[in-house]
This record gives C-alpha cells, structure tokens and sequence, in this order.
C-alpha cells in the first residue's frame, strides 16, 4: 500500500512515521518548505520527501493520500487525486484504527483550545494515561506510533473533519459554532456549520456528543438533523434536568443521570462566561470518564489557561495587559470584551475574514476607552468606531501598538489585544503576534 501525505509538517511528519511503521510505503511532498528538523526525522526514517513542488508521478500513484489540514481541498494536486478516486485523508482518519485508545473529539469556532487543554488536564490529574493531540501539540499519529496511551484528548478543526470517513469519538464535544473560515466553505455558513457536526456522523448509542444549548446554530442543526449519540447539553442560561446548567446560589451543576457534580463558579480558576462554558464541558468529560469528583474540583482550580487566549501578561502601574492574539474572529472577541470588568484599551485588526463587527458595538460602547488598529488595512474597523471611542489610532507596529496602548491606559484600566482578525498581514500566525506583545509589554 502507498501511502502519499501531503504537507510535511507537525501532522504529515507524523501520519509518514506511524505509516512506515505500519507497513506502508510512504511519501511526502510540501509545496512550501519543510522545516530543518522535519527534513531531519524523514532522513532517519528513511521516509522520501519532497519541497516547493508536487510531482504528480510521484503522487496520482497513491493507495492513500493524507492531507495536511491547511491545504485547501480546491488545490490543483487535491482535485485530480479525488478525480481519480484516491481517498483523500485527514491524519485523525489514517491513525484512528491503529489505536485501541478511548478518543475525546473536541470541536468548535471558539473556546476549543482551552476546552482541550482543560479536559487533558482533568483527566490527567485524575490518573489517566493520556496524550493530547489533534490541533494542538504533538501528532495524534506520531504518538499512536510511539505510544500506549488509554485515552486522547483530540482539538479537531473543521479542517480535520472534513477529511473524515470512519473515525468516530467515543466522547465529542462542540463548544460553540459562529462563522469563521468562510472563504473555504464558498462562503456558505450552513456547510461549516455540517463540518462540525461531521464529528458525530459516525458515533454510535454507546457514545456521547456535549453540546452548547445556548448556541442557535448548534440547536437548529440538532433539531433538523440527527445523531444516534447520547447527548449531553450544557447551559448558562437555563436550568436542565440532564447536563450542566447554574444554580440559583451561582454554582456549576452537571447531572449525568443522578451522578451529580457541584462546584461554585468563583472558585474556578478560569475567569469570564465563556469559560464557565468551558469548564461544563471538560467536566462533563471528566465525569463520562470516572474521574473523581474531588479531583475534579481541585483540577479546575489550579489549572493555567491557554497561551494567548486571555492570558494575563503583566500589571504596570495598575494597568492590566491581556495577550488575546487566539482571537482571531468576531466571536473570540465578544467573549474577550464581555468578559472586562475595568475601562479597556482594545488593540485590534489584522486580515479581516469578511467580519460583521456590530455585534460588538454594545460591549464597545459600554467598556473600551481607546482603540487601536494594528494592520495594513483598517478602513472598516475605523468606519465602524471612530465616533464611537474616545481615541482611535492606527499603526502597523505591535511596539509602537503598545506604546500607545500605555499612553492612553490610566490606572485600573487593562489594555486588551483582541484582534478579531487572522494575523498574516504583519505577523507569521497568531502565536508570533501573541508572542511579539508580550515583548513588547516586557519593554515598558
């Protein structure tokens, strides 16, 4: 069997690793750069390889095809593979049947990083022997080629659901959905909204789906179409029978057929609405996987959240200085906004994705002081706030961003980047803009 990954990055390095172990002849073709120490661990495994181009003789000959989630499925090489019929693969799809682990799936536009990383820790804290892996570390593949683990914790984007067959999660959790990558769903919001469900196409009675009921998108989808799942909703608005919901004395309640959790929200270590939301889901995991109750508590009291989403830089002569930069559409932001309790100097902008920004209008109105567009183009952003705020100012500098930033912020106030936007105007990937402020705030 040939198997052909394309992209040699985290997850094609990894599907080529377990794919030589398993028996297959493997090889792998970036149309971009392989970095030095991919290049290195291929050599080793004497796995062939190729950069800057896709030989088609070397490709169109495949039994298989993986494909690394950040090619789009309109690329020439993808298109003539599923012309001739050669299934086209994500690496959750090719290592999935190689392990006997239990799998945690775990999608959604927002909150689905710290939703994983919280779960990994839970179940970690209460003894598993458990990877994380999918969108998020090391290869899902590479570990099931290199490791025994009982259970995963998987963030799996739409990306990686859409090149699904088989695999099924025997826990899936969908934290939220609101628009996002449209430009690759033909700007079709009702066939993004079907990829994340995708994550439960193949689950059976025996399995569990945990799902936001307060999310309209999530509710009509559920109403219209159907899952053989068991599933578990979670609320912060209203009290449910089953599933997580708030009680009147500002508690987390998770009833999973009289196993009862219960734990006040103030002692979360998480902060923000969204986050409540979060912590119902991984707990709900935790107790779908036998974790005891008492781990559960102390786990989601010590636990550090995700870099860049919300992260707590450095207090400077009272001001507050909140990295955000994982915010990169309309929604993250709102959840980022709503979630200030002091005036907020808001440091946004970068390739807009097709943004509709009046939704954040209340929250702007009601908490930011000064904004600042960080970007090569901030037309729409300046036509949106400019009479709304006291300040508005543009730069294409992050220095500069937060120089202004600590001009305008007065005692008691935080400065927030939130930027709503991809970063590949002026930055190489959300982590190297996050990166490049927490610097900068250094610098002060």
């Amino acid at each position: 069997m040939r198997l052909v990954v394309l992209g040699g990055g985290e997850s094609g390095v990894g599907t080529a690793i377990l794919g030589k172990k398993k028996g297959y002849e493997v090889f792998v073709s970036d149309f971009g750069k392989i970095k030095e120490n991919y290049k290195e661990v291929l050599s080793i495994n004497q796995i062939p390889w190729e950069e800057k181009q896709h030989t088609e003789d070397l490709i169109l000959n495949a039994d298989v095809v993986m494909k690394s989630p950040g090619i789009p499925d309109k690329s020439p090489i993808v298109k003539q593979l599923r012309g001739k019929g050669i299934p086209v693969i994500s690496e959750i799809e090719f290592a999935a049947p190689f392990t006997e682990a239990i799998t945690i799936g775990i999608t959604g536009s927002n909150g689905k990083t710290t939703t994983t990383l919280l779960t990994y820790h839970l179940l970690k804290q209460g003894g598993l022997n458990v990877g994380l892996a999918g969108n998020i570390g090391k290869s899902f593949a590479w570990q099931v080629a290199e490791n025994k683990h009982e259970a995963y914790v998987l963030e799996l984007s739409s990306f990686q659901l859409d090149g699904i067959l088989n695999y099924k999660p025997h826990i899936a959790v969908i934290t939220n959905i609101s628009p996002d990558h449209l430009d690759r769903y033909n700007y079709d919001y009702s066939l993004y909204i079907d990829s994340k469900f995708r994550i439960t196409m193949n689950q059976t009675a025996q399995d569990y789906l945990i799902v936001d009921a307060d999310d309209e998108a999530i509710s009509n989808w559920l109403k219209n179409n159907s899952t053989k799942a068991t599933i578990i909703p979670f609320s912060i608005k209203n009290k449910l029978e089953q599933g997580g919901s708030i009680d009147a004395e500002n508690n987390i309640n998770i009833n999973l057929n009289q196993d009862n959790f219960t734990m006040a929200i103030n002692k979360l270590a998480l902060e923000g609405k969204h986050n409540v939301k979060n912590a119902m889901a991984a707990t709900t995991v935790a107790q779908l996987m036998k974790i005891r109750k008492d781990t559960i508590r102390e786990s989601l009291t010590n636990f550090q959240g995700a870099e860049h989403r919300l992260e707590k830089v450095l207090k400077i002569q009272n001001v507050q200085y909140i990295n955000d930069s994982k915010a990169t559409n309309v929604n993250a932001t709102f959840f980022a906004l709503d979630s200030m309790t002091t005036p907020t100097v808001w440091i946004v902008g970068g390739v807009d994705k097709g943004n509709d920004y009046d939704e954040l209008m209340p929250l702007v109105r009601e908490k930011v002081k000064g904004i600042i567009c960080l970007g090569v183009d901030n037309k729409k952003l300046v036509d949106k706030f400019e009479n709304v705020v006291e300040v508005l100012v543009e730069t294409t500098s992050m220095d500069e961003a937060v120089k202004i930033a600590n001009k305008i912020a007065e005692k008691g106030d935080t400065v927030l980047l939130s930027p709503a936007c991809a970063s590949f105007d002026l930055f190489e990937n959300y982590e190297d803009r996050g990166r490049q402020f927490k610097q900068a705030v250094q610098k002060l």
